[in-house]
């Protein structure tokens, strides 16, 4: 019996350094945003799971109740306001509310969104940030083709208050790579534009910094300001493919190329638009954390894409080295 073990999708990132009541109409902006561009149905999303329950049919009745969660309104503002238990319940589970659209038990199409609210601390962490993440499946950008991707992108980030995100080509893991899988694994590394950093856990502690290089990158505060500001940014970008374009006086999104590019190393193609952007962000790129590492395996390795430790560090500096 053969199984799926990782698809090919469009992956679509937002880092949101707020709490839930600070972002809840952007999300809930996004997120009907994401359901009106991929419809609601069997082929695509008609399931969600909400907090800690065990999922169901995306009903009227769900729908009334997922719509209650975005709202900003709380019972509580900080989690210091909470019972010891619930408090500590929430702090096993490392969010305050988790919504996670897909098809349901064992659903891998490739369509997927899934939001993660911070826990509101009074005094939050300084790297801790909410996370909206959504995929499609790359048949969707074939059909529909780059533009209607584009348009997807900047419509979900209009409302939301990011520090960062992107998107671009990436993975969707169901589950590690076996030993067995060594010669994809070998593959994969030829294509320095499909983002493997899916195959971490989500970085719910990544503060300001860049997740990477993508296809569309998005920039806000304060890695913006500390670049410059986008016409020092823009002076900086010489590929012909790459444009800057300003959402409002406090984001951007940089373009690198009209659709997304895996490259191929074999072939000489190693996006010198993505390797100028790398230079040009390294000082706020997220630094490589090697604390999560696959079970049983000597010498260790990292992620579901079970890479050694010097793997690992090459395919974080693909684009700088």
């Amino acid at each position: 019996m053969r199984e799926l073990l990782v698809r090919d999708v469009v992956r679509l990132v937002f880092y949101m350094p707020h709490d839930h009541p600070e972002i809840a109409s952007g999300v809930s902006h996004a997120v009907e945003s994401y359901m009106r561009a991929v419809g609601q149905g069997p082929r695509t999303i008609n399931h969600a799971y909400l907090n800690d329950d065990e999922g169901d049919a995306l009903t009227e009745e769900r729908w009334i109740y997922i719509r209650k969660l975005l709202r900003p309104e709380r019972s509580f503002r900080f989690i210091e306001e909470l019972s010891e238990d619930t408090a500590r319940r929430m702090e096993k589970r490392g969010y305050a509310t988790q919504l996670l659209f897909d098809r349901g038990f064992l659903s891998r199409n490739g369509y997927e969104l899934c939001y993660r609210a911070r826990i509101p601390w009074r005094t939050p962490f300084p790297e801790s940030v909410s996370l909206l993440t959504a995929t499609l499946p790359t048949e969707y950008l074939e059909v529909n083709g780059p533009t209607r991707v584009r348009e997807l992108a900047l419509d979900m980030a209009s409302r939301l208050r990011f520090a960062t995100g992107h998107a671009g080509l990436a993975l969707r893991f169901y589950r590690y790579l076996r030993t067995a899988d060594e010669a994809f694994h070998a593959e994969l590394a030829r294509y320095p534009g499909i983002d493997l950093r899916t195959a971490w856990l989500p970085p719910t502690r990544l503060g300001a910094r860049v997740d990477g290089v993508h296809w569309l990158n998005f920039l806000a505060q304060p890695v913006l300001g500390q670049l410059g500001g986008a016409t020092a940014l823009r002076s900086r970008l010489h590929a012909p493919e790459t444009t800057v374009h300003e959402l409002d006086e406090e984001r951007v999104v940089v373009s690198l190329g009209e659709k997304p590019e895996a490259g191929d190393l074999s072939a000489g193609q190693t996006l010198p638009a993505y390797r100028e952007l790398a230079r040009a962000l390294e000082p706020w790129l997220e630094p490589l954390r090697l604390s999560q590492r696959t079970l049983f395996d000597e010498p260790p390795r990292y992620s579901d894409m079970r890479f050694t430790e010097d793997e690992a560090k090459r395919w974080w500096r693909r684009f700088l080295d």
